[in-house]
């Protein structure tokens, strides 16, 4: 069930929240950076 909500959330947020695959981590903002580990973590948990 754990697995199940992981992806779907992944689904979610490569629809819905913005890439930042090609920037530099250091130089996103705050609000950047809570998003790319927002994605990094729910990432990880659905693997």
């Amino acid at each position: 069930m754990k697995k199940y909500f992981f992806k779907l959330l992944v689904r979610i947020n490569n629809k819905l929240l913005p890439k930042y695959s090609g920037k530099d981590p250091s130089r996103l903002t705050k609000g950047q950076q809570a998003i790319l580990g927002f994605r990094y973590w729910a990432l990880i948990n659905s693997l």
